[in-house]
């Protein structure tokens, strides 16, 4: 039987849930200086072989030697872009580490009870509103996390896309990275322990 390991990339590491509960144990590789807004994962280019390896060798401690059943159920930023995608998929993937990847975004993971619903979350690079319908992404909106306005967003929510535009959907505030302290007021917070509770049991087929 496949064996589905649930992993979150966030602001500045990785997290790997465990085999047996639902905490997660944090992957870093030593020695990764992170530049300003850009995602600390893109160092992991410039000493590929070298990440993937310390990557297998975590998944080995914590799993097992049986690495042909796993399968990577990786969490990503909403801001991640198609080409990051197709990089942490393959850098997972050539790893050794696990027999497939699959991957969603962050805020695709935020309700199990609403078919629609808006995300809204916070990276070193982005303010990002999310539109969800039935665990798809709809509809997309960056701002600079150096320069927007809350009230702006808080109107752009309304009306990011036609099917919203004239009926109420719920909001819901990613605080996983501890950074969402202007947007409290603009919906429902999902707390660290929420969000990790969320991931601990995922559906593989929905992503």
């Amino acid at each position: 039987m496949p064996k589905t390991i649930p992993m979150i990339i966030t602001n500045d590491t990785i997290l790997v849930k465990e085999k047996d509960g639902n905490k997660f144990r944090s992957f870093d590789m030593p020695a990764i200086e992170p530049e300003v807004n850009i995602p600390f994962y893109h160092e992991f280019a410039k000493r590929i072989s070298e990440c993937q390896y310390y990557f297998k060798e975590f998944i080995k401690r914590h799993y097992g030697s049986k690495l042909s059943r796993n399968v990577l159920a990786v969490i990503v930023p909403d801001d991640t872009s198609a080409l990051e995608g197709i990089f942490i998929n393959e850098f997972f993937l050539n790893s050794g580490a696990c027999k497939a990847v699959c991957q969603m975004t962050m805020g695709q993971a935020l309700s199990k009870k609403h078919s629609r619903y808006i995300s809204l979350s916070k990276t070193k690079r982005n303010v990002i509103l999310q539109y969800i319908n039935d665990n798809e992404v709809m509809a997309r909106r960056l701002y600079d996390c150096s320069d927007y306005s809350v009230k702006q967003i808080h109107e752009d929510a309304k009306r990011l896309h036609i099917d919203i535009e004239y009926a109420g959907v719920p909001v819901f505030v990613n605080n996983i990275n501890m950074n969402m302290d202007d947007f409290f007021e603009l919906g429902e917070v999902i707390s660290p322990k929420d969000f990790l509770d969320k991931i601990a049991v995922i559906d593989v087929e929905k992503l």
